[in-house]
């Protein structure tokens, strides 16, 4: 399986959304945000709500596409927002390369 990280990295989507979404990566709150995204009643751990949120994001990004009326682009910012601060919390948990473990 590709690695959570790799999977973010290759995502391809507009300049602008990107930008909006790094604006919002600092605030980020993980206990208010994921709930709400993700409609549970908790934060899942990280690897978890990083793949729901590739979920979400691709339909949405599907339904920008498609030029689907029901497309938020907020909406589409917060998720963008959720993946960034997950895959940043993901990173600090990782060692560092094989010279952290000795």
């Amino acid at each position: 399986m590709q690695d959570i990280l790799s999977m973010i990295a290759q995502l391809e989507r507009p300049r602008l959304l990107v930008r909006a979404a790094r604006f919002g990566v600092d605030d980020y709150d993980r206990a208010q945000r994921l709930p709400r995204l993700l409609d549970r009643p908790f934060a899942p751990g990280t690897g978890e709500a990083i793949m729901l949120l590739l979920e979400l994001e691709a339909e949405l990004d599907t339904a920008r596409r498609s030029k689907s009326p029901d497309y938020a682009v907020s909406r589409h910012v917060d998720v963008l927002i959720a993946l960034m601060g997950e895959a940043r919390a993901l990173r600090h948990m990782r060692p560092a390369g094989p010279s952290a473990m000795g």
